[in-house]
C-alpha cells in the first residue's frame, strides 16, 4: 500500500494499550494514517510505552487528551480531537473509521479501502429516530434529549435517578435546537470526509455542543444526528461488529470465537478480550492467497447471539442455579420433562407402585412427600444427582426437591403417589405446571382409616383433617390457573370401573405403547365401608369426598376380566 490512503483511523484507548499498538501498526502499514486518543486518566508511564512502541511509525500520531468518563461529553470531546488532527493532517484521507483500542480487524485493510472507494460518498453510521430504537437500556429514549444529567449514572446513580424523578414531577424539558432532530445509534462509525468536516465546522458547532454537553450518552446520538444534517447517502449501519447483552453491555470476544467472527464477513470486530492470543495472531497476520470475502453480513451470526441472550435471560427449561434464580413464575418452564403424580391411588390398590411399573415398564415411587421420608423406587436413600431421602432436607425447599429430581433423571419419566398426608407444599407449583399429570381419586384416604386400630373419635378428627386437606388440594386443581393435565374421580366413582381409567392414564404415559391391560391392581377390602363412613356422619363428620356409598351391601369388586376398555366422547 502506497502513501496517500483514502482512510483514516481515530482510535479511543484506555486500557490495553500493547493491543491498540499491534492494531494502530497493523492499520498503519496498510498505509492508513492513525489518529490515537488515549484517555488522560491512563497513567503516564504506560502512555508513554505506547507512544514509545509506535514511534517508528509516521503515520501515527497522538491527539490531545481528554479524562473521558462513560456515557459524558468527553467522549465526543476526545473524537472531536481526533478527527479533526486527522483531517488537517493527511488531506488525502476520504473516509474516517472511529474504533477503539479493543477493535480488531478482520478482513485485511485493502479490502475495507476498496470497499469504501467503491462507495465514495456513502456515510457508514447507525442513525435512527428516538421513536425507532428497542435496544435503549435504563429507561431513557427521548428524555435524554429533553432532561439535563449533571450525576453520573455510573458514580452518582441515586442522585441520577432522584434528579430525574424531580425534573419529571416538575415537567422541566431543555430545548432542543432549531433544526436538529435527535437520532441515536453505535458510536463507532464510517463517515466520509465531506461529512465530518460539516459536522467539525459547522457555524452553530458552540451552541449544538453546548446543547449535547448535557445530553445523556452523547457518544451515541452527537454524530448520529448530526450526520442527517450533511451527509447525503447515509448507511444507517455500523461496519464495525459489536454484541451487546441485554444489561446493554458489549460482549466479548475471545479465542473460541475465531470461527464465529470469520463467519461474519465483518471488517472490523469489538470487543476483543485483550488475552486472546489466538485471535489477534490470526487476523493480524497476512490473510492466505485466493480468498473470496462476501458482503459484510453480522446477521449470520445474530440467530447464534439471540439464543445466547435468551439463554442467559430464561435459562433451560427446569435448571435452577444461584446465577439464574428466576423470579416467581418467570422461570422458563417450572419442569424440564412430563412427570405423572398418582393421588389417592395407593390407598386404594395394594402393592400398587410395583403393579404400576410393570404397566408402564419403568420405575415408581412411593409417596415422595411422605411425613417420615421420600420414598424413591426401590427403596432407595439417596437418589440421581444426590438427592437424599431426608424429609427435613426435603421441606426445606419442596419445590427444588421436585425440580431437582426431574432435572436429574431426564429421559426418564417420575412417577411417584402423593395423598392428603404428604407435604402440601408443591400443589399450586404442580397445578401450574404444564409438564404434571395428575390424577386424583378423592377420598381414598379413609380406606386406611377403616383398617386402622385408633380410637374412633381419633379416627373422626384425622377424618375431619385429611377432608380438609384434599378439599383445598381439589380446589387448586379445579381453578382457571391450572396448565397440568388433570383428572379426578370420586372413590364411588372410580370403583366402579378402575381398567378403563387406569388404561386412559398409563396410555397418555405411555402412548407409544398402546397396549391393553392384562392385568388389574389389586384392590384394598372395603367390607363395611359404607358402615364406616355412616358411622363417621354419625359422630358428627360429613365425608363428602368419596361419593355415594350404600351403608349395606359393601360395593362390589368389578370383575376381573372385562376386555379392553374405551372412553366414548
Amino acid at each position: 500500500m502506497t502513501d496517500g490512503a483514502s482512510l483514516g483511523f481515530v482510535m479511543l484507548c484506555h486500557t490495553a494499550l500493547h493491543r491498540a499498538a499491534e492494531v494502530a501498526r497493523h492499520w498503519a502499514r496498510s498505509g492508513c494514517p492513525v489518529v490515537i486518543h488515549v484517555d488522560r486518566r491512563v497513567g503516564r508511564a504506560e502512555y508513554q510505552g505506547l507512544v514509545t512502541a509506535v514511534a517508528d511509525e509516521e503515520r501515527i500520531s497522538f491527539a490531545p487528551r481528554f479524562a473521558c468518563h462513560w456515557g459524558t461529553w468527553s467522549l465526543v470531546e476526545a473524537t472531536q480531537a481526533a478527527a479533526t488532527q486527522l483531517l488537517e493532517r493527511h488531506p488525502e484521507v476520504r473516509h474516517v473509521y472511529l474504533a477503539s483500542g479493543a477493535c480488531l480487524p478482520l478482513r485485511p485493510t485493502e479490502e475495507l479501502i476498496a470497499y469504501l472507494d467503491a462507495r465514495p460518498a456513502t456515510d457508514f453510521i447507525e442513525s435512527v429516530t428516538t421513536s425507532d430504537v428497542t435496544w435503549t437500556v435504563g429507561g431513557l429514549a427521548s428524555e435524554r434529549f429533553t432532561l439535563r444529567f449533571p450525576f453520573s449514572w455510573r458514580t452518582q446513580r441515586p442522585m441520577f435517578d432522584r434528579y430525574v424523578r424531580l425534573q419529571r414531577l416538575l415537567g422541566f424539558k431543555r430545548r432542543i435546537p432549531d433544526g436538529i432532530e435527535p437520532h441515536l445509534g453505535s458510536q463507532w462509525w464510517c463517515l466520509t470526509r465531506r461529512t465530518l468536516s460539516a459536522i467539525l465546522e459547522d457555524p452553530r458547532r458552540e451552541e449544538i455542543d453546548g446543547y449535547f454537553r448535557r445530553v445523556w450518552i452523547p457518544d451515541e446520538s452527537y454524530f448520529q444526528t448530526l450526520a442527517r444534517l450533511y451527509a447525503s447517502n447515509i448507511e444507517s449501519r455500523s461496519l464495525t461488529l459489536t454484541k451487546f447483552d441485554v444489561q446493554g453491555k458489549p460482549h466479548s470476544f475471545y479465542d473460541d470465537h475465531l470461527q464465529l467472527l470469520r463467519r461474519s464477513d465483518c471488517f472490523v470486530a469489538r470487543k476483543i478480550w485483550p488475552n486472546a492470543d489466538r485471535l489477534y495472531s490470526t487476523f493480524l497476520a497476512p490473510p492466505p492467497p485466493g480468498v473470496q470475502r462476501a458482503e459484510p453480513n453480522p446477521g449470520k451470526i445474530d440467530r447464534l447471539f439471540a439464543k445466547a441472550v435468551e439463554r442467559r435471560r430464561r435459562g433451560r427449561a427446569g435448571l435452577y442455579m444461584q446465577s439464574r434464580f428466576p423470579l416467581k413464575d418467570m422461570e422458563n418452564g417450572k419442569t424440564c420433562a412430563p412427570y405423572s403424580v398418582f393421588h389417592g391411588f395407593s390407598d386404594l390398590f395394594d402393592g400398587f407402585e410395583g403393579w404400576l411399573s410393570k404397566a408402564i415398564g419403568g420405575r415408581v415411587h412411593g409417596h415422595l412427600f411422605a411425613p417420615e421420608r421420600a420414598e424413591f423406587a426401590g427403596g432407595e436413600t439417596v437418589f440421581n444427582g444426590a438427592l437424599p431421602d431426608n424429609a427435613q432436607l426435603r421441606d426445606h425447599n419442596p419445590r427444588a426437591f421436585l425440580t431437582n429430581l426431574v432435572w436429574n433423571t431426564r429421559g426418564e419419566r417420575q412417577v411417584f403417589q402423593f395423598s392428603p398426608r404428604d407435604n402440601q407444599d408443591c400443589n399450586w407449583f404442580m397445578a401450574t405446571d404444564p409438564n404434571a399429570q395428575i390424577s386424583v381419586i378423592t377420598g381414598t384416604w379413609a380406606v386406611r382409616l377403616l383398617h386402622s386400630n385408633m380410637n374412633f373419635a381419633d379416627i373422626r378428627r384425622e377424618a375431619a383433617r385429611l377432608q380438609r386437606i384434599e378439599t383445598e388440594h381439589v380446589d387448586v386443581l379445579r381453578t382457571m390457573f391450572v396448565k397440568a393435565r388433570v383428572r379426578i374421580w370420586p372413590m364411588a366413582e372410580f370403583i366402579e370401573n378402575p381398567m378403563e381409567a387406569l388404561q386412559a392414564i398409563i396410555d397418555e404415559i405411555s402412548p407409544r405403547a398402546l397396549r391393553p391391560l392384562t392385568e388389574a391392581p389389586r384392590m384394598a377390602d372395603l367390607t363395611g365401608f359404607g358402615q364406616f363412613l355412616q358411622n363417621l356422619k354419625n359422630q358428627g363428620m360429613m365425608p363428602t369426598m368419596m361419593g355415594d356409598f350404600a351403608v349395606n351391601p359393601a360395593p362390589r369388586k368389578p370383575p376381573e376380566d372385562r376386555g379392553r376398555p374405551y372412553i366414548v366422547r
